[in-house]
């Protein structure tokens, strides 16, 4: 049996669409539908704000521009035919709301080979397979859901909404610092007591909100060294487990950046790697002092996480420090993967010397 070709479209098809609320792109006559997709490209709420008008083409930010290979890979899930002969011009300006264009770039249409991996089966025990196709195959995005496992139990685990991490943690953070600032009121703790009494130097109550900033920054510079050296790091192809750690741990974000159920750290084995630090402080500091540290830390985490997810399906204003940010997570994901590290700021990216440059932004989206 015959494949059926693509579809065609007249112009006044296209404005019957629009005229229902969704947003339409065209490229050599090739037609795109991201309605579901618009609000979550950093522009993309601009353009909604401005639906209303007739003149669809203001909501552009600034002249055409070059795309990442990645980004127009990325439209070409979303093709659904063609504009008929001779209909284009008519498709360019309409008053339905619904933005069309003909010079989203010089490369279109991306011509994909066959799929790497089985969608209908979980893809953990799959990736490891790949070997030196593994790093090029997780950078290439995609939309849709992803299944880790074959075990239902095991899949529950591994996915979260966001709220939930505040639900859990936030409760943690608050009675952590009512025990934190109370125990140092008593006035029993002290700097290397352990190694000389004369000369140790007392915690008062009034150092817990710097002690909890401290512990706050400390965990921005442990965010971007655990994202920059073992989220990304290249595992080795002759090695399967590697590669399937790292697609556990950050590959799978990567490659669907928008499967909003693993977008933030489940509870579960997040405790895990939460009580190992916590260890860690209690090894290396007196018990009260290093847990304020702790529940600052514990405190960045959870903005980091809140602000992750934002920065992926939030639709901050145009001008605005988050919009910047957003821009810039969105730069990480499509096109410069060994760079932009900072998730809740850029901050370690300056003196560590991977900060994205500037002037991609200014020729690219």
């Amino acid at each position: 049996m015959a494949t059926a070709g693509p579809r065609s479209f007249s112009a006044a098809e296209v404005r019957a669409r629009c005229a229902q609320g969704a947003c339409l792109v065209s490229c050599r006559r090739r037609l795109y539908d991201l309605s579901g997709f618009v609000r979550l490209h950093p522009g993309g709420e601009q353009l909604l704000r401005r639906r209303a008008g007739t003149d669809v083409s203001a909501a552009l930010d600034g002249p055409p521009h070059r795309h990442s290979e990645n980004a127009r890979r990325w439209l070409e899930q979303y093709y659904v035919g063609d504009i008929e002969p001779g209909d284009e011009q008519g498709s360019q300006m309409l008053s339905g709301g619904c933005w069309v264009t003909q010079s989203l770039d010089h490369a279109m249409p991306w011509v994909f080979g066959p799929d790497l991996v089985d969608w209908q089966k979980p893809l953990l025990w799959q990736v490891g397979y790949l070997g030196e196709k593994y790093d090029e195959w997780v950078h290439q995005p995609v939309d849709r859901p992803i299944r880790l496992f074959h075990s239902d139990f095991l899949e529950f685990l591994s996915k979260t909404a966001w709220y939930v991490v505040f639900m859990v943690w936030t409760p943690v953070v608050l009675y952590l610092s009512w025990v934190s600032y109370t125990s140092l009121a008593q006035g029993n703790t002290r700097l290397f007591a352990s190694f000389t009494t004369e000369y140790s130097i007392p915690v008062h109550k009034y150092y817990f909100p710097f002690i909890f900033l401290l512990g706050m920054i400390l965990w921005s510079l442990l965010e971007y060294l655990i994202h920059r050296f073992v989220f990304h790091m290249k595992p080795p192809a002759s090695n399967y487990y590697l590669i399937t750690l790292h697609f556990l741990l950050h590959g799978q974000h990567h490659k669907s950046p928008f499967d909003s159920s693993r977008l933030v750290f489940p509870p579960v084995p997040a405790s895990l790697v939460i009580g190992f630090f916590y260890g860690v402080l209690r090894l290396l500091l007196p018990e009260v002092l290093g847990l304020s540290i702790f529940v600052g830390g514990l405190c960045g985490y959870v903005i980091y996480d809140m602000m992750h997810y934002y920065l992926h399906y939030g639709s901050p204003k145009k001008g605005t420090y988050l919009y910047g940010l957003k821009a810039y997570h969105v730069k990480h994901h499509f096109e410069h993967q060994k760079s932009g590290f900072g998730i809740s700021t850029r901050f370690w990216d300056y003196p560590f010397q991977t900060l994205i440059p500037e002037e991609t932004f200014k020729k690219e989206d």
